[in-house]
């Protein structure tokens, strides 16, 4: 087995057909992707245990009104049999999978490089699915600390490695679409809930019973599926030979581009840069304003709008409070806008990678931020006037330019610091978006509680705070502004990245294929069918997700 994970059996031989390979990376991020649909499972988690007369026990925090008492009822939670679990309580398994997935790409992205993605992906499924079967014994025997070691900590450190796993061998495989190759992939992760969260939905009501909410069982059912999906896909993985390019495309001349090196910096290089830490805080400032506004994006139209949303502009969200009819119709148009935003983040992150290919990297970030900042003002402007459809249209393209930013990084790296660690270096990186996962929620949330205990109106609480966020886009926009070359003593000498190539057992194009031309070209001539049959495999369940979303959004506009 050690021998079949191994770098030295994934080196693709001459029939290879590069398109196979981001089916395969799609159906690893697919599977991983459901970290952002575990809110699913809150409600039936804290109401899991109910007494003799049928109705659900007390939380283990119950009374709780400030911080310190919240905490202590959280730790109570870790381990008592006898009272539910809050949403503050499982909300950390969610802070806990975004935490680990930074750090663990950060941390082992060096060995992902040398040891190849095969290897990695296969980690990252015994990581994540094993989570699931933990936690699901977790929810079994009432024990929240289990939930977080399996879900959180070890899923999480699965989350990272299964998250870069593909981002440098498809870099390699697609030197001419760069972004296009990578948007692909980091696509599959934001769909991951739009597939994942209904599917849970309809399991949770298939093993429903009148003792059991059926969610340890959707876990174990879910673990068996990502594993088939994350197996498939880690073992599809091939890295193309040294020296390997598309037949027919000539690599463009880098003195016409000096944002693009033909150059490599080593991993224990990069951070030592000021390129590494602009890019940094642009993708930790893009992230962060968008991340809050998503994180509560249903409370905040029903709080800007509240009747209007149900043709009862007279009406406040402070009225629709005391009417739980009027709350539950609010709600789910509540819940469209948020499937509306999550279908804009997911194909943002293909379109705007897609188009970096041409506008360049610097460039498309400047659009984030630029027209970002514009989009949080003009949202401020149709709160005011209770404009809908602008109010919409802002933060459906502020999401796509959220997910765009993260499936443009992984490119713009390999444009600053070459291909040979990038996988590595964007595991460093993403420690920007473990910062902003704290970060932009922390500025949001706190900002609109104070609003709130200061008797603000409802629909006026988050004017400033856009403004803020549009704040923050600014510093992002100067960040890549000051993004310059790299300077040539980070690069590594041909010895350096010779050695380097030996120590990660990779071979050239005419060691490893007899088949490929003088010029290092390889066709694809493998089977067109058994592309179409990979693609196929991940563009069904893309497919489901998509209508179930539409489904919700279309409560929007009805």
């Amino acid at each position: 087995m050690a021998s079949f994970l191994s770098k030295e059996n994934t080196i693709a031989n001459a029939n290879f057909n590069r398109w196979l390979v981001p089916p395969a990376a799609l159906a690893v991020h697919l599977s991983i992707g459901m970290a952002y649909g575990f809110s699913v499972f809150w409600k039936p988690l804290g109401n899991a245990l109910t007494g003799v007369d049928g109705k659900p026990l007390v939380a283990c925090a119950a009374g709780a009104t400030n911080l310190p008492e919240k905490l202590a009822g959280t730790a109570k939670a870790l381990f008592a049999t006898d009272c539910n679990w809050t949403q503050f309580d499982l909300g950390w398994m969610f802070t806990l999978f975004f935490v680990l997935l930074g750090c663990s790409a950060a941390l082992w992205g060096g060995w992902l490089e040398r040891e190849g993605p095969r290897k990695a992906g296969f980690v990252s499924m015994l990581l994540w699915c094993g989570g699931l079967l933990i936690s699901a014994y977790g929810v079994y025997a009432h024990q929240l600390w289990l939930m977080w070691l399996g879900s959180g900590v070890i899923g999480g450190i699965g989350l990272g490695l299964g998250y870069i796993s593909p981002v440098s061998t498809l870099i390699k495989w697609f030197p001419d679409r760069r972004g296009m190759a990578t948007g692909m992939a980091i696509m599959g992760f934001g769909g991951g809930a739009m597939i994942g969260s209904p599917l849970a939905t309809k399991l949770m009501g298939y093993f429903a019973t009148s003792a059991s909410a059926g969610v340890w069982q959707t876990f174990v059912a879910l673990a068996a599926i990502y594993f088939v999906f994350m197996l498939w896909g880690s073992l599809s993985y091939r890295v193309p030979p040294t020296g390997w390019k598309p037949a027919n495309w000539t690599p463009p001349a880098t003195q016409n581009n000096a944002m693009i090196s033909s150059k490599h910096v080593h991993l224990n290089n990069a951070h030592k840069t000021p390129q590494f830490w602009l890019l940094w805080l642009v993708l930790c400032m893009n992230v962060s304003a968008g991340i809050g506004i998503i994180g509560a994006a249903a409370p905040m139209l029903q709080e800007t709008f509240g009747g209007a949303l149900i043709g009862h502009a007279d009406i406040g969200f402070a009225d629709i409070k005391k009417d739980e009819a009027l709350t539950k119709t609010v709600a789910a148009v509540g819940a469209g806008f948020v499937g509306l935003i999550s279908l804009f983040n997911i194909f943002g992150r293909f379109a705007w990678a897609t188009s970096s290919d041409k506008l360049g990297r610097k460039r498309t970030y400047y659009i984030f931020f630029i027209l970002g900042a514009i989009m949080y003002c003009a949202a401020t402007y149709a709160a005011g006037l209770k404009s809908l459809a602008l109010f919409v249209g802002c933060f459906c393209v502020i999401a796509s330019m959220y997910g765009g930013g993260f499936a443009t990084i992984p490119a713009y790296l390999a444009d600053m610091f070459g291909t040979q660690f990038v996988g590595a270096i964007h595991g460093r990186l993403l420690t920007a978006w473990s910062t902003a996962g704290i970060l932009g929620p922390v500025v949001v949330n706190y900002m609109h509680d104070t609003r709130l205990e200061a008797k603000v109106p409802f629909d006026q609480i988050y004017a400033p705070i856009f403004l803020v966020l549009a704040g923050m886009l600014v510093v992002g926009f100067i960040a890549n502004l000051l993004v310059k070359p790299v300077a040539e003593k980070f690069y590594m000498t041909d010895a350096e990245l010779e050695a380097e190539r030996q120590l990660a057992h990779e071979k050239s194009t005419t060691a490893n294929n007899s088949n490929s031309s003088g010029n290092g070209t390889v066709q694809s001539v493998s089977n067109p069918i058994l592309v179409m049959i990979a693609w196929a495999l991940v563009l069904i369940p893309i497919s489901y997700g998509i209508w179930s979303t539409i489904q919700k959004a279309w409560g929007l506009f009805a």
